[in-house]
């Protein structure tokens, strides 16, 4: 399909320092359709720097070539390592620069959210994220890509376009409270019992 025949494009992005992952999402209808996944390698440069500069040429090359609607981003899982961490959060930030400068809406996902969303299980493996992927979204097994990075990055796309289809996400509402007030219509009036 071409660009302009999707209702919505959605960027999903994995930070890594190594490799960042990334997919595009097509959506027609309510379906989504993969466009495209892959990595941007990192490793080959030495300087932290450098790196964070490629990240932002690649996915400010990503929004500019693909015009997404929206991004969703994996948040950095919280480890041990303070300077792994401080690392792959300028990541997380430049690759969210990157898109902001387009004016592209950010949702952040933790990763167990994301894994829940396509297998059910927020402990579920790399791999096992990968083979649900392939499943739901029809993706050839010659189009599977090396690195489980990718497949990450497409699933915080397909986990975002789960939770913008659930009635609270597409009204705007931040809590079921607000989502009630707001459509008074939507919800029944339970009926007093007859004395």
């Amino acid at each position: 399909m071409e660009q302009k025949d999707w209702d919505k494009i959605i960027i999903g992005i994995d930070p890594g320092t190594n490799l960042m992952g990334y997919g595009l999402l097509g959506i027609k209808g309510k379906t989504p359709h993969m466009i495209v996944m892959g990595v941007i390698k990192l490793n080959r440069l030495e300087d932290h720097y450098m790196r964070l500069h490629r990240i932002y040429e690649r996915v400010s090359g990503l929004v500019a070539e693909y015009l997404p609607d929206e991004m969703a981003i994996e948040a950095p899982f919280f480890g041990k390592n303070v300077q792994s961490m401080l690392k792959l959060g300028r990541a997380q930030g430049v690759a969210m620069a990157a898109a902001l400068s387009r004016q592209v809406p950010i949702t952040e996902y933790e990763p167990r959210k994301i894994k829940m969303a396509i297998t059910g299980n927020g402990a579920a493996s790399k791999e096992q994220v990968a083979a649900m992927l392939q499943r739901i979204l029809k993706i050839d097994k010659e189009q599977m890509p090396q690195f489980l990075d990718a497949t990450d990055a497409l699933a915080a796309a397909l986990c975002h376009h789960y939770e913008s289809m659930k009635p609270i996400a597409s009204s705007g509402a931040k809590s079921w409270k607000t989502f009630l007030a707001q459509h008074p219509d939507r919800v029944a009036t339970p009926k007093k019992p007859a004395k």
